[in-house]
């Protein structure tokens, strides 16, 4: 038979990241030693703390269904840990998802109808864009890479994107792709124009823990914000738990209710023993998160002084564990030369609506860092 798909599903591509990572996975199963630089997952073995939690859960017989919204003790770690960072938060403001961008997914479906604008922030993490889609909304776009990929510069461009159509905006800070931190007289313009044109806003805070000299603000934290926006977190990133498949979701109870719907009939609830070791992952785990954040602030700084010896400028990120890398007009072209003739994986910046960048990851090795670099320069693809 020939299937009628639907419509909705035709407006979405397959994830560019996800795409890259396959191709470098293809050819390393042929035989080729790819240095991939393209996906976003740290290469640190999950806390072993951690890692025992989940075992002592599985041996508790905790391996069955739970309440759909999370367990009550890692609501109250979650909440627990949005005060800390100035958000007035309770665990009943909470959802714990099969990941942070299954907690996207269900806060795009539950504010955006068909037409509704939503701005996005460029360049900006390939899946907000198809999540949109999907939901059936309409994109206004704002870009940042004239301004160093910093939001306080692009106040004005944001303000002239922003409306009484507006129902709701984007923020990534620290960035998925660029690793810009907003400042806090960003997020404060942000504040103000959300107040203004009562615009919802996804605060998507997933490497919130990983910034490097400067401290992401939470922007529920704001004076004003506390009732319209929703913050999305998780654990891949910060405690290297990308295969656990554990975020969360924190708004008010009145969103969390509205939600919970979609939670409820779509993955029902995150899984047991991995919401117990996010627990242990909250509460004991600080020392290995900041070895890993130095581990990558080292990675970064080796990768700008490696490009800058070959004459290449690189805006310098401030958080998270990517930085774009300035290339041909036709970035496509320069990502598919670069796994091609040099074995070296990258993200087309077109990926991120940011044409003439490629994406890179430094959650790899200081050592492939520096293969990856020469080989770029022996390919004169740098």
């Amino acid at each position: 038979m020939s299937y009628d798909f639907s419509e909705r599903i035709q407006r979405v591509e397959p994830s560019a990241t996800l795409a890259i990572s396959n191709l470098a996975a293809e050819k390393e199963a042929e035989g080729a030693d790819v240095v991939d630089l393209s996906v976003g997952a740290p290469d640190f073995p999950t806390p072993e703390n951690v890692t025992e939690a989940g075992k002592a859960a599985m041996d508790a017989g905790h391996t069955g269904y739970t309440s759909t919204n999370g367990v009550p003790g890692l609501k109250e770690a979650i909440a627990d840990k949005l005060r800390d960072g100035g958000v007035d938060a309770e665990a009943d403001e909470v959802i714990v998802t099969p990941g942070a961008k299954q907690a996207l997914y269900e806060v795009v479906q539950t504010l955006v109808d068909e037409g509704d604008e939503v701005v996005l922030l460029d360049p900006a993490w390939v899946s907000y864009e198809a999540q949109v889609k999907l939901a059936g909304g309409d994109l206004n776009r704002v870009d940042l890479a004239p301004h160093g990929f910093q939001l306080e510069p692009a106040l004005d461009d944001l303000a002239a994107a922003v409306s009484e159509d507006t129902e709701l905006l984007i923020v990534n800070s620290p960035s998925n792709p660029t690793g810009a931190v907003y400042t806090d007289a960003a997020l404060e313009g942000v504040r103000d124009l959300a107040v203004e044109h009562d615009v919802a806003v996804i605060s998507d805070e997933i490497y919130e823990r990983i910034s490097y000299g400067v401290e992401p603000t939470s922007l529920a934290s704001l004076d004003g914000m506390a009732d319209r926006t929703v913050t999305v977190n998780g654990f891949s990133k910060a405690y290297s738990m990308t295969g656990w498949r554990l975020g969360y979701l924190h708004a008010t109870e009145e969103f969390v209710s509205e939600a919970g719907k979609l939670h409820s009939h779509s993955v029902s609830c995150a899984t047991n023993f991995v919401q117990r070791a996010g627990i242990e992952a909250l509460e004991n785990t600080e020392e290995a998160v900041v070895e890993m954040r130095e581990a990558f602030r080292g990675r970064r700084d080796l990768l700008i002084d490696l490009f800058e010896e070959h004459g290449v400028d690189v805006a310098v990120p401030d958080g998270a564990f990517y930085m774009m890398l300035p290339v041909d007009a036709d970035d496509e072209a320069w990502c598919e030369a670069a796994i091609e003739q040099a074995n070296v994986a990258t993200v087309p910046g077109s990926a991120f609506n940011a044409p003439g960048y490629a994406r890179i990851s430094y959650a790899a090795s200081e050592d492939r860092l520096r293969e990856a670099v020469e080989r770029l320069a022996d390919a004169d693809l740098i």
